[in-house]
């Protein structure tokens, strides 16, 4: 099995005016650009008496290597959604109010393909390799995908910051 490193986890949470298809689209086509493929595990739709409830569960990977992959989880849950209409510019649009929260999590997932699993031995010289050889190697890919989760959630605030100035 893979092994997961955990090398960022933040959420945002903002109460107020948003265009949520924009946003959906912002988020995946950030990833898409940044060559992730996207796998959308969930996506639920409930109402209830305050309004609708969202919840959307998406999983991105990036292969590095045949030993590294990048995965960048986000979590939506949005609250109290419900239609609502703001003037722009004199003049009205459709948007909606709620509370959106998404959580992310980016893991370095080591040895993907799981090709050092087959016995005991395999992932005690797996386990050397990735001490000795190539520690500085893991490293630098570990900050590199926490610099990239930082500047997706850091262009999400900003996307929701335009948003929600109306």
């Amino acid at each position: 099995m893979a092994e997961r490193l955990i090398v960022f986890e933040q959420k945002i949470k903002q109460k107020g005016f948003f265009n949520f298809p924009e946003l959906y689209n912002f988020c995946y086509n950030w990833l898409r650009d940044e060559r992730y493929n996207v796998d959308e595990l969930e996506y639920t739709e409930k109402l209830t008496p305050t309004g609708k409830e969202v919840v959307i569960r998406w999983v991105a990977w990036r292969k590095i290597s045949d030993y590294f992959k990048n995965v960048i989880e986000m979590n939506w849950r949005i609250l109290h959604m419900q239609d609502a209409e703001v003037e722009r510019d004199g003049k009205k649009e459709k948007t909606f109010k709620g509370e959106p929260e998404i959580r992310f999590k980016g893991f370095l997932e080591k040895d993907w393909e799981s090709k050092w699993e087959s016995s005991p031995f395999y992932k005690f010289i797996r386990g050397l390799y990735d001490k000795y050889v190539i520690r500085q190697t893991i490293d630098e890919y570990e900050d590199k995908l926490t610099d990239k989760c930082a500047a997706l959630v850091e262009n999400i605030k900003g996307f929701l910051a335009m948003e929600g100035r109306h």
